[in-house]
């Protein structure tokens, strides 16, 4: 069954980048309608990749965290794919293997990506209402 999923991921890569190769001679008539529908395509490839490699409980559990934040889950999203084209999943991802990836995930986060939000507010002496008041009665 593995290797049946496994084919038509492989089918829908094929042809996905047989359309890409086809259009990229075609030039930019109705680029606008072509960009459009190359998008829906790749949406459409993209979701059938997933709801191949994913049971229920995990396709809900990831449109949960889709409308919380959309980047997360899209990174996760581009984690199963690699992982589905590459050959390593053997079966449907359950819940808890996304719950795992999805900590792994952040914890790589927290270690990368410290420094990058902390923030140190650093303040300076500002003026003080005396000094204010020693530079207004000099004059």
């Amino acid at each position: 069954m593995a290797d049946d999923e496994l084919a038509q991921i492989r089918a829908a890569r094929l042809a996905q980048l047989k359309q890409q190769g086809g259009r990229s001679g075609s030039g930019d008539a109705g680029g606008g309608e072509d960009d459009e529908q190359r998008r829906k395509q790749e949406s459409e490839a993209r979701s059938s990749i997933l709801n191949q490699i994913l049971e229920p409980e995990a396709a809900d559990r990831l449109g949960r965290i889709r409308m919380v934040k959309e980047s997360r889950a899209t990174d996760v999203e581009n984690r199963l794919i690699m992982l589905a084209r590459s050959g390593q999943l053997r079966s449907k991802v359950t819940e808890d293997q996304l719950k795992e990836m999805l900590a792994s995930l952040s914890e790589h986060e927290k270690q990368s990506g410290q420094s990058m939000e902390s923030v140190k507010v650093v303040r300076r002496g500002g003026w003080d209402d005396d000094d204010l008041d020693d530079l207004l009665n000099e004059s």
